[in-house]
């Protein structure tokens, strides 16, 4: 449940930023860059809460990490690369 909770919240984080950027011109253009710099920083934070405070190990929060920053990051590039196209 944790696992979804955050991917949903990767999810929120890039309409979040997808709204601001048709305020900031310059972020429109960098869009998914950024969201995938501040995304990383927050799968690697919640990775380390997992190793730290829940007492899982390295190997056993990867996988968990790759899944919870990749499917944002790849559905924020589908989302990127269709709005491209209009």
């Amino acid at each position: 449940m944790h696992t979804l909770t955050v991917i949903l919240g990767g999810l929120l984080l890039f309409a979040v930023l997808a709204l601001t950027a048709r305020l900031i011109p310059w972020l429109q253009h960098h869009l998914l860059a950024v969201f995938a710099l501040l995304w990383f920083i927050a799968s690697a934070i919640n990775m380390t809460v997992g190793i730290v405070h829940a007492g899982y190990s390295f190997m056993a929060e990867l996988p968990i990490f790759f899944v919870v920053f990749l499917l944002p990051v790849a559905l924020a590039w589908i989302v990127s690369h269709k709005r491209q196209r209009q």
